[in-house]
């Protein structure tokens, strides 16, 4: 399962976002979110900071969201507060 799901964010590109649902239901798990968050858990080089919570929200607390925030604005995505502009990043499996 966490390797159907780390395929899917590897997929995501630079400028585009999705979140833990999108990912999940990708990955031929719908319904698990949470899932996805623990296999993010578990890897490393990938670009976690791509996947997001539902409606655009920036959901890790503290530094982790704010390195976050600060990678995805590296890339040219739009943030407002803690929410990302979905009609223009989300990025379609």
């Amino acid at each position: 399962m966490f390797d159907d799901m780390l395929r899917q964010v590897r997929r995501i590109p630079k400028g585009k976002v999705a979140t833990y649902g999108d990912v999940a239901e990708a990955s031929g798990h719908p319904g698990c979110a949470r899932q996805v968050v623990w296999a993010l858990r578990t890897a490393e080089g990938l670009p976690w900071h791509r996947v997001i919570g539902a409606n655009g929200h920036i959901r890790l607390p503290g530094e982790a969201g704010q390195e976050q925030i600060l990678r995805l604005r590296l890339e040219g995505v739009e943030i407002a507060g803690k929410r990302v502009d979905m009609a223009r990043h989300k990025h379609t499996f």
